[in-house]
Parts: structure tokens; C-alpha cells; sequence
């Protein structure tokens, strides 16, 4: 009897694996951080193989925490940090650089190029994406530009590119399989939206040779599509989504209109858009959702710094020693003092779009304390999510009734209250948080029968808590002009090199 669903939580701060049972519930976790490597100004580096190595040890430790083995596992499932750009040797499968995290704002010349020869328009009506370094394919652009080496190499085949799903699923099968899916495609800035596969003109534009590329497959994979090698038995690796498709997924977000936000170490807000992709009037993304039985559309609205700006409290300043200490420093104060934080440290993501914009905090006075920048930290990741939101309302011409929550940073009730606050709709908190996980252990179980339908996976949904919304529209509304304010403080800032 098989009784679990193994997924693998590839995150940008650390590497997870969750079992979870036929309820959807949490059997087990296991979890270690890795390496954040900052080599210059707005790089951000991963070592691959520690990826890789703190994953593979996180699967025994949940196995051995649940007191199972590979035979009690159904289907394996892989969600990951999307858009981190991985190039390695196909005969040694070693990688032959850095991988460059999402986060990486080191081609915002290139983009800033291509913008002004005109091409963000025809390369937004093939992709979905604007020109920002937040994508993969001007990162994979950039390390074959840089080492003339890579470039031959990679003309002759010996290399492969993929992002981390691709990267896992090399590691899973020893290296037989080369793939990655729809979801994590479709955030290159190489797939062609309408057709689910590779775009001629992005691979001519940015000069990259196909053969470096992997197969695109369907998030929910049937039996004998791919595998993961676990505990010497053979599986089917049946699940595989980017991290913010597969939290929509495990929102059980299946209609149309139907919203998320997730909040780890930045915000990412999806609304599935049905099986026709969405253009957006308001610089928000078109993305693929997912491929079931077909492509799936969404709008996305991406925050660059979310929990992030919490870390740079703990890590960076020295506020406190544990991250959830913030809560009760932000709540000793009744407001944020008049202070505005702009963590704009690697850039603005949706709707600015602005590589050079750099992190701001304006309002400062001699009474200023460190409990008024907590508050104005955790304030600034529903300010920065209030502003997606509302452009995404303004693209479906229709209003959300109510935004779907999950990450780690869900579990701060005086940030879930502000952000209900801010949007004036109530904001619901699941009782299972790990949505991102989920979603991949529900695409693979999907496509192995250990769930039958999305109707059964709907119906293990249940909320936690719904925050409604109390402030005042007239006091939103001017914490809104304010927060605008400082933002345009905070752009353009950073000249580059």
C-alpha cells in the first residue's frame, strides 16, 4: 500500500522534503539551509551541488523521520525556486558555473539594451515577460557571453542548461533524464507561450543554441514519463511545477479569478487565468500555470524582497537572533512611526519593473527606534503586494473577492490583519501553509491515481483564518499615496558599473 507523496521544496535560502498522506497533511518535514553567495554589488550566487546535496539529505532525514522507505512513496513531486539559471557538463554532470540565482540583477544592461532597440513588445507578445534580470535568459545569455569556452562547448552539445527542477530531475535519474516542465519553461524567457515549446526568435536573439536546452514536459506527468532514483527503488518523478505555480495548484486555485499570494523570501501573487493566456495592460506577467491535460494561464504580480527583508533585520542589522521575533518587536508599537522602508534591494519587481531602483527608508526622526523600522519592514511586504494586487484587478476587470495566502511569513497575524487592511478584501490563511509543496505532491499524485481528480484535492482545502479587513478605505488609501512617495524615492537609483 503505497501511503505517501514525497515532495521536494527546492527553495532560494534552503532545500526541503515533505511527505504528505492522502488528506494533504504533513507526515514529515526535513529541511537544510544552504549558501548565499554575494560576489559583487546585485549578484546573487547558488552553488549547484550543495543545492543538491542539502536535497538529497533532506529526503533520507524525512523518510527516516516518518519511519518510512521508498516503498511506502507513490509518486515523487519537485517544486523549486524558478528562474535560478544552472549550466553543467553532460559527461561529468558536474557544473561549470555558479548558478545565477533569480534574484541576480547582473544583465540589467543587456535588458536595458534590448528594451531600446524596441524588442520588449514582440518579446512580451511571445512570452508573456517583460525584459528584467530576473529571468533565466539573459542569465544563460550572459555565462556563454562571458567565457568564449562555454560558448563553443555549449555549440557542440556538451553542455545542458535547465533551472532547478531540470537540475534536480538530472541529479533523480543519474543523469539520464533531461527535462523540465511547462511551468518553469515559461519563466526562461525563452518558451513561446501559445505553443509550449522553445521560441526561434528568443533562441536567435540571446544566441542560444538548443541543443543546450530540456525537454518541456507536462506538470503532471504520467507513469513512465520520468523517474527519481530513492533508496535504490526507481519512482515516478510524476509532479513538477515552479514554486508559485505549484502554491496556486495547492490553493486549490482551479477556477478562473480564483487568487494567491505566497510570501517567503519574496511575494508572488498568481491568478489563474483558464486555458487562454491574459495579456496585461499593467506590466504583470503572463505565465504558464500549469500543463494537466492542457496549458493553464495565470497573471503574476512578482516582489522581489518580501520575507527577505526580514532576514536583512536579523542577518544585516542585528535586530534580533530569530526571524520570529519580529512580530512582537513590530507589535510594541502602535504604527511605524511615519517610516517607509523601500527593500528595494536588488531592484523593483511588478508593477515598476525598475533594475536600478535600490532599497530606500524615508520618515526617519529622532524618535525613530528600531520597533518602528520592524513595523515599516513587515508593513512594506503587504505595500509591495497591495500594489500587485491592484494592478491585477485592473487586468481581469473584475475585483477579487477574497486573496489566498500561504508561506512561512502567513503565520505573522499583524502583517496578514495590515494587508487585509491595505486591500479591503478579506485575506484567508489555509490551515496547511505548505501550499508550494503541496501543489507538487498533488500534481504527482495526479498523474499516479493516488488522488483521482482535482474535485478530491479541492475538497482537503480548509481555512485557517480569515482576516478581514477593519482600517478605515480613506486611512488605506493615504498609507497607499505614502508608500508611493517613498517608492519613487527609491528609483533609479543604482548606476551600474
Amino acid at each position: 500500500m503505497k501511503r505517501f507523496v514525497l515532495a521536494l521544496d527546492q527553495g532560494t535560502t534552503s532545500s526541503r522534503s515533505i511527505l504528505f498522506d492522502h488528506d494533504g497533511a504533513v507526515v514529515a518535514t526535513a529541511q537544510r539551509e544552504f549558501t548565499q553567495h554575494f560576489p559583487r554589488s546585485g549578484w546573487v550566487e547558488h552553488d549547484a551541488e550543495e543545492i543538491w546535496a542539502t536535497q538529497a539529505a533532506t529526503i533520507a532525514e524525512v523518510l527516516a523521520r516518518a519511519r518510512a522507505s521508498a516503498d511506502d512513496l507513490a509518486a515523487v513531486g519537485i517544486t523549486n525556486q524558478r528562474e535560478t539559471t544552472v549550466l553543467w557538463d553532460r559527461t561529468s554532470g558536474r557544473p561549470v558555473a555558479p548558478a545565477i540565482v533569480w534574484q541576480d540583477r547582473r544583465t540589467a544592461d543587456l535588458c536595458a539594451r534590448l528594451k531600446a532597440e524596441g524588442l520588449e513588445a514582440e518579446i512580451a507578445r511571445r512570452t508573456g515577460l517583460l525584459l528584467d534580470p530576473y529571468f533565466s535568459g539573459t542569465k544563460l545569455a550572459w555565462l556563454l557571453d562571458s567565457d568564449p569556452a562555454l560558448r563553443r562547448r555549449a555549440g557542440r552539445g556538451e553542455l545542458a542548461f535547465g533551472t532547478i527542477d531540470s537540475w534536480l530531475a538530472w541529479k533523480l535519474s543519474g543523469g539520464r533524464q533531461h527535462l523540465t516542465d511547462a511551468s518553469n519553461a515559461s519563466r526562461t524567457l525563452l518558451l513561446n507561450l501559445a505553443t509550449g515549446d522553445w521560441d526561434e526568435f528568443m533562441l536567435e536573439l540571446l544566441r542560444i543554441p538548443r541543443p543546450l536546452l530540456p525537454q518541456v514536459v507536462p506538470s503532471c506527468l504520467h507513469h513512465g514519463q520520468a523517474s527519481a532514483t530513492i533508496g535504490g527503488r526507481e519512482l515516478p518523478l510524476s509532479g513538477i511545477a515552479g514554486d508559485q505555480q505549484a502554491a496556486l495548484f495547492g490553493q486549490a486555485c482551479f477556477e478562473p479569478g480564483m487568487a494567491k499570494n505566497t510570501y517567503g523570501t519574496g511575494c508572488f501573487m498568481l491568478m489563474n487565468t483558464g486555458l487562454e493566456p491574459l495579456v496585461s495592460g499593467n506590466r504583470l506577467l503572463t505565465t504558464v500555470a500549469w500543463q494537466t491535460d492542457a496549458l493553464h494561464y495565470a497573471l503574476e504580480g512578482a516582489v522581489f524582497v518580501g520575507g527577505a527583508v526580514v532576514q536583512w533585520l536579523r542577518d544585516g542589522l542585528g535586530f534580533f537572533a530569530k526571524s520570529a521575533e519580529v512580530e512582537p518587536l513590530a507589535a510594541s508599537v502602535t504604527d511605524s512611526g511615519g517610516v517607509y522602508l523601500v527593500p528595494a534591494f536588488t531592484g523593483l519587481g511588478s508593477p515598476h519593473w525598475d533594475a536600478y531602483a535600490r532599497g530606500t527608508m524615508v520618515g526617519l526622526s529622532r524618535g525613530t527606534t528600531k520597533a518602528h523600522i520592524a513595523r515599516a519592514a513587515l508593513e512594506s511586504i503587504a505595500f509591495q503586494s497591495a500594489e500587485v494586487l491592484f494592478a491585477m484587478q485592473r487586468d481581469a476587470q473584475q475585483p477579487l473577492l477574497e486573496l489566498r495566502v500561504d508561506g512561512g511569513a502567513t503565520a505573522n497575524d499583524l502583517m496578514m490583519q495590515f494587508q487585509a487592511d491595505l486591500l479591503g478584501v478579506p485575506v484567508v490563511r489555509p490551515k496547511i501553509t505548505e501550499t508550494t509543496a503541496l501543489g507538487a505532491a498533488y500534481l504527482a499524485g495526479l498523474g499516479t491515481g493516488f488522488w483521482s481528480s482535482e474535485r478530491e484535492v479541492a475538497a482537503n482545502w480548509r481555512v485557517d483564518r480569515r482576516f478581514e479587513p477593519a482600517m478605515p478605505r480613506a486611512e488605506a488609501a493615504a498609507r497607499l499615496t505614502q508608500w508611493s512617495r517613498a517608492v519613487e524615492r527609491s528609483r533609479d537609483w543604482h548606476v551600474g558599473e
